[in-house]
């Protein structure tokens, strides 16, 4: 077998995890989050890496400058200082790292990308393979037939091809790509104004940086100049950003002595104990209930808790029983569910898995078929025999996004009630921004890593059922679940109620769930005939549209061919190129098309085209494949903890993006029908610009909405300095950009582009507007500073919505985050009030006893299907219900439409 190198980034790691995780401390306040996230990567690595790599070293930067700075004083001079408390944790994972078995080396002078360039090389001569574990873009300039990047973080690998997909160059012009790019996070220089895509087209087509040196004269414009004025640095910045090969390092640190050694159980077990790692400790000392004291000692628990892992699985009757009195005692029980599909309303039940207690879990598999399976408990007999239990609403349970186990337990005819928490949910909203699958989590929260179901089920065509999967590798892989779930919901839970906010916004999000579970199993009725309609016609105006663009091109081609297109737009048409793909061809996408449309016909036609084509195949030729052969509805997706602003998010269909600003997409709605009598809409009037007359604290804006006036008009009215009566229908129309656009953060730029107008003139009216609503640009200018200070913003309720990516952010992108950031509480807000309304809604619809359904919630608006003799009921009692779930500075309105349909119900 080849030797293999695993070569660690260790400062880039080191930064990383202090950024990305929670601030986590000790029992003594001491900081460790660094740490703790060194150590869970290098664990991570040395489990994926066992078979593979026998020779290691975890790289660090050493205290003090490089050559580096010798050769460019300003080299990494924008950085800032090192926190303290990520100074803190620096000698306690170079202490680790060794004492999990690696070489640890940091060497004065040079920088721990040199090390790993100089050992990279080393191991080439002597025949090994190397694998790099790093965040940073410059080691990519390594890669070779013997090394490749791999991004413990996200997962990704780059080998040659993988340099090139992600740069567009191959690693021997990574240094010259950089040479133009610059690199803002070392502060060295690059070509004004040039990016990656420029940098990586020039390299494509000159080939190097020195042909493109001299040939820099053939470069024209701001980028030609911009190029010209940086020549001179060129030789300073390639020294710069050329890894060095040839460190003189100790024979000790050089490649043959770099065997991975057997970890140090003992230095081990201190930092466990030391710095509060209950679970590490837990498996260092083989005792799973040894927990940290205060003062950083151990000593055992209870005995009455399980000294080891129990999981059981459940095949007989007796069994059974002695399990439901345990649930039926417990003060909590995790459940989690096994199936045939992750389609909920289609899954079926093969197993289920509960758990009482950390390391106490038990599976009762009740669908498997893998040859030699033993007898099974009857399906049916279980569920029975659960069925008090799981409808009882006072039996609390925990799940992990409970969501879609209630849905495969209704498809059994269970009813799933008395859930009391969802891990899913409380990692949610405690970080948004951050994936919330059981098994990262349980890497993030618990530094575990369990069985997967890839583990079990393998990958892609060769991916069998869970129900053929052999019983006894199932039954841990299902117990352990509901074990992980359970350890889980024992860390999140107590942050999420430490503080009042968090604690309000997850009581909301577990209530909400259950009231999504109503509405995706009530799912909506579909008119097919209508929509096949729909279909012929649209079918109709495509092949009208692909004549008349063939007509305007003079000669036939392919609407659907990215190639063809640009050959007719900028080769036979000559229509100025706007910009190009990675590849260089010119870019025909939508942004292009757009912009062209301004000035010329065939772009505009394309446009509408490209508009009907994905109406139709997205929406009237895929809505009747998708009505549910049982229930005869359609039954959409919603995504609870997919949005970072706490926004729903639907899939299969998507409802959010049916589009409502042309006539065919609102046609589509049409289709959306009634199975009881009418459809009943309920839309929250303006919800965004409540909710920055209300965080905004603006004496202007509130006063428009508490006199109900047209805010829209009355914004035309302040910026123009008009009365009231003498707004027309332009002056409202570029209000209307204005109010919405600034809650976006659009800028003069994008104002222009909205309304066809100079930047000079967009300028002039997003000046008169803050001179007229001085609150909402004092709340802009707060927002962003707040944003930057503690990395969040929150909604009026309490959400927090995460924005690591302004860390040391600068430019285009830093502008971008604060946009969000700046919409990100309106939104927010705006989504709980819409989840607030579903919760009440619901609960009146309960408390009535009323036949009528909710069956869509789509952005700020809420959808029923009514019977006829409660439709007046629902036009007068859901907007006040709407209205009613808060109080802001300024008043809430939901605005009702009935109709046959949803078209004509919205």
């Amino acid at each position: 077998m080849k030797k293999t190198l695993l070569l660690v980034d260790g400062s880039s790691y080191l930064y990383r995890a202090y950024h990305a995780m929670p601030d986590l401390r000790n029992a003594r306040g001491e900081p460790t989050s660094a740490l703790y996230g060194v150590i869970s990567m290098l664990r991570r690595l040395m489990h994926d890496y066992k078979d593979a790599a026998q020779y290691g070293a975890c790289v660090f930067d050493a205290p003090g400058g490089s050559f580096r700075e010798a050769i460019y004083p300003r080299y990494k001079a924008n950085r800032p200082s090192m926190p303290d408390d990520l100074r803190a944790q620096i000698a306690p994972i170079h202490e680790a790292a060794a004492a999990l078995g690696w070489t640890v080396i940091s060497t004065p002078g040079v920088e721990a990308d040199d090390i790993i360039g100089t050992l990279a090389r080393q191991a080439t001569e002597e025949g090994f393979y190397t694998i790099i574990s790093t965040g940073d873009k410059d080691l990519a300039q390594l890669v070779n037939d013997q090394v490749e990047l791999i991004n413990t973080m996200s997962g990704e690998r780059q080998d040659r091809e993988g340099v090139i997909r992600k740069f567009g160059v191959p690693p021997d012009r990574i240094i010259d790509y950089l040479m133009l790019t610059g690199d803002t996070v070392d502060n060295i220089p690059g070509v004004d104004k040039v990016g990656p895509k420029t940098a990586a087209k020039w390299l494509n087509e000159f080939g190097d940086i020195g042909t493109l040196v001299a040939r820099a004269d053939e470069i024209k414009g701001v980028a030609g100049a911009n190029l010209r004025a940086a020549i001179p640095n060129f030789p300073m910045t390639r020294e710069l950003l050329t890894i060095k090969l040839d460190c003189t390092l100790p024979p000790e640190h050089e490649v043959p002595g770099l065997a991975f050694r057997a970890p140090d159980q003992e230095t081990l077990l201190r930092l466990y104990e030391t710095y509060g790692f209950r679970t590490w400790l837990r498996e260092a000392t083989g005792d799973p209930e040894r927990i940290p004291l205060q003062d950083g000692r151990v000593e055992p628990v209870a005995q009455e808790r399980p000294q080891a892992l129990q999981y059981e699985t459940i095949l007989d009757r007796d069994h059974f029983a002695r399990w439901m009195a345990k649930i039926q005692a417990a003060s909590l029980v995790a459940l989690d569910t096994e199936t045939t599909s992750l389609d909920p309303m289609a899954a079926r039940l093969v197993g289920l898995s509960l758990a009482i207690e950390p390391g106490h879990a038990a599976y009762i598999p009740v669908g498997h078929r893998a040859p030699g399976t033993p007898e099974q408990l009857d399906r049916a007999w279980v569920l029975d025999q659960l069925r008090p239990w799981v409808e009882n609403p006072d039996a609390p349970k925990l799940l992990h996004h409970a969501k879609y186990d209630a849905h495969v337990l209704a498809n059994d005819g269970l009813t799933l009630r008395g859930v009391r928490h969802d891990t899913m949910l409380q990692a949610y909203v405690l970080q948004s921004h951050r994936r919330v699958n059981l098994q990262d989590l349980c890497i993030q929260w618990l530094g575990l890593t369990g069985t997967t179901y890839e583990d079990l089920c393998g990958k892609g065509a060769r991916q069998i059922g869970f129900e053929e999967v052999d019983l006894e590798r199932a039954a841990h892989y299902a117990a352990e679940d509901a074990d992980f779930t359970l350890r889980l919901h024992q860390v999140l839970l107590p942050k999420v109620q430490a503080e009042a906010g968090l604690r309000r916004i997850y009581e909301l999000e577990v209530r909400t769930s259950d009231v999504l579970t109503r509405v995706e199993r009530n799912g909506v009725a579909i008119d097919a005939q209508v929509l096949a309609r729909q279909s012929h016609e649209l079918g109709q105006q495509m092949i009208d549209l692909e004549a008349q663009a063939h007509a305007l091109a003079g000669q036939p081609f392919n609407l659907n061919s990215p190639k063809q297109l640009g050959e007719i737009l900028f080769e036979r048409m000559q229509l100025p190129v706007l910009r190009k793909t990675a590849g260089g061809a010119p870019s025909t996408d939508e942004e292009v098309l757009t912009r062209l449309a301004a000035d010329y016909p065939l772009p505009r036609l394309l446009l509408d085209y490209r508009g009907i084509a994905k109406l139709k195949s997205t929406y009237t030729d895929k809505l009747p494949r998708m009505i549910n052969a049982r229930t005869g509805r359609v039954h959409t997706r919603y995504a609870q903890a997919a949005v970072v602003t706490g926004r729903l998010a639907s899939s299969d269909p998507n409802l959010q993006n049916i589009p409502v600003r042309t006539a065919e997409g609102r046609r589509v709605r049409t289709a959306f029908v009634s199975s009881l009598g009418s459809i009943v809409s309920a839309d929250y009037s303006q919800i965004e610009l409540r909710v920055m007359a209300h965080v905004s604290g603006d004496a202007n804006l509130r006063r428009a909405f508490a006199e109900g006036q047209d805010i829209h008009r009355a914004t035309a009215a302040e910026v123009f300095g008009l009365a009231l009566d003498q707004v027309d229908a332009e002056h409202r129309r570029a209000a209307k950009a204005i109010n919405f656009g600034l809650i976006y953060g659009m800028g003069e730029f994008g104002l222009a582009s909205n309304l066809g107008i100079t930047r000079a003139a967009a300028k002039s009216y997003i000046d008169r507007y803050f001179m007229r609503y001085p609150g909402v640009a004092d709340y802009m200018d707060r927002i962003r500073r707040q944003a930057r200070e503690q990395g969040y913003v929150e909604t009026v309720f309490g959400r927090r919505l995460y924005f690591p990516e302004l860390a040391g952010a600068k430019g285009p992108r830093a502008a971008a985050a604060e946009r969000a950031a700046i919409n990100a509480p309106m939104q927010g807000t705006a989504a709980d009030l819409i989840k607030m309304a579903m919760v009440s809604v619901q609960d009146w619809l309960s408390a009535e006893g009323l036949r009528s359904l909710m069956v869509m919630q789509v952005h700020d608006e809420l959808v029923f299907d009514a019977v006829p003799d409660e439709v007046e009921r629902l036009r007068e009692r859901v907007p006040q219900l709407m209205a009613g779930v808060a109080e802001l500075a300024v008043p809430l309105v939901a605005e009702v439409g009935v109709g046959r349909n949803w078209g004509e119900a919205h």
